[in-house]
């Protein structure tokens, strides 16, 4: 039986994801709201592009931080959720308020074998993307733009409205 070796995207990032992860377990989670500097560390250590402003809620998450951009003054709120199967970018002041979720990963589902699909986020300066809101792959938030709590994004928003709904309409 002839052994192929390893690539790299197959057995390092599984081993970095894990390490960061127990990581934050261990040196950042129980953490109170003081200790942001430390968090801000951590998610550096592991790659994240993070300016020492942006706060960084002890309990939310964030995979593969190596993917992760987070201007002065950003903010992931309570149990946000950064899932960084490719890039995410938060804005100057850009806030993700208590439990909103940005996925950069998805799958074809025109194909059976429905391959990983990854595209980036950005969200834009002073942007704010309300409680539970969900952004898809691919999209970009304008600067100053709101999206309402419990929001659903599947395009990109423009600058300066609000946008609310599933999917997320602006608002009149």
């Amino acid at each position: 039986m002839k052994s192929t070796p390893l690539s790299r995207p197959h057995f390092i990032i599984p081993l970095a994801q894990y390490c960061f992860e127990v990581s934050w377990a261990l040196l950042a989670r129980w953490t109170p709201k003081p200790f942001n500097p430390l968090r801000l560390l951590l998610l550096r250590l592991f790659g994240a592009k993070v300016a020492w402003g942006a706060f960084v809620h002890s309990r939310a998450r964030v995979t593969h931080p190596w993917n992760v951009t987070l201007h002065s003054q950003s903010c992931l709120g309570d149990r946000a959720h950064a899932y960084a199967l490719g890039r995410i970018v938060l804005g100057h002041r850009a806030t993700l308020a208590q439990e909103a979720y940005l996925c950069t990963g998805t799958h074809d589902l025109q194909d059976p074998a429905l391959p990983l699909i990854t595209a980036p986020i950005v969200v834009g300066d002073n942007a704010f993307l309300g409680a539970r809101a969900f952004v898809m792959p691919g999209v970009t938030i304008g600067a100053n733009a709101i999206v309402g709590a419990c929001s659903v994004v599947t395009r990109d928003v423009p600058p300066s409205i609000t946008v609310a709904g599933n999917p997320a309409r602006a608002l009149e």
